[in-house]
């Protein structure tokens, strides 16, 4: 009786294993980036809405590449959304109080996709916190759109140009 215990608790713990290690291999990354510019003229604690055009996803030729297809991926979440300041060269995110980035498509709802908030940064490039949506209807779409809002903390002088660098972490199915 104890034996088959033993048995039963080693074969699903061989079951849990080979499923993470299968997710695994069939876990890949799709990045992607855009450039919006912040106009000047903002003043201090202001909050504003910038749009971005819309940007191809490219996800068909990702999932070609990791040897899969749209219909097959099961899990899309953001790991990572990065900002840095391309312009002016020396401006860091001391100018931002709060931010958040949302995601949508011609056919989806919008859903928020990264914050941060009380903002205390000297660096021009800051890390989002990422939420944990699922954006496989977001990434399997040819195009999406970032809506960003943000409140200031410094009056902005000049245009600011600013690049979201994302890397989305895509599972698949194997069959």
């Amino acid at each position: 009786m104890k034996l088959n215990k033993y048995i039963a608790i080693a074969i699903f713990g061989l079951v849990a294993l080979s499923c993470s290690v299968i997710d695994d291999l069939l876990t890949f990354s799709i990045d992607n980036q855009t450039t919006v510019t912040i106009p000047s003229g903002f003043p201090v604690n202001t909050a504003f809405e910038l749009i971005t055009p819309d940007i191809t996803s490219n996800s068909s030729s990702e999932f070609e590449n990791n040897n899969t297809k749209a219909e097959l991926v099961k899990d899309v979440r953001l790991k990572e959304l990065k900002l840095t300041v391309t312009n002016p060269a020396n401006k860091s995110f001391s100018f931002l109080k709060s931010i958040r980035m949302y995601i949508s498509t011609n056919d989806s709802d919008e859903i928020e996709l990264a914050f941060l908030t009380d903002i205390n940064s000297t660096s021009n490039t800051i890390d989002l916190t990422c939420t944990s949506e699922k954006l496989d209807k977001y990434i399997k779409a040819p195009s999406f759109r970032l809506r960003i809002s943000a409140v200031t903390k410094e009056t902005i002088t000049q245009d600011i140009a600013i690049k979201a660098a994302m890397k989305f972490q895509v599972t698949a199915d194997p069959f």
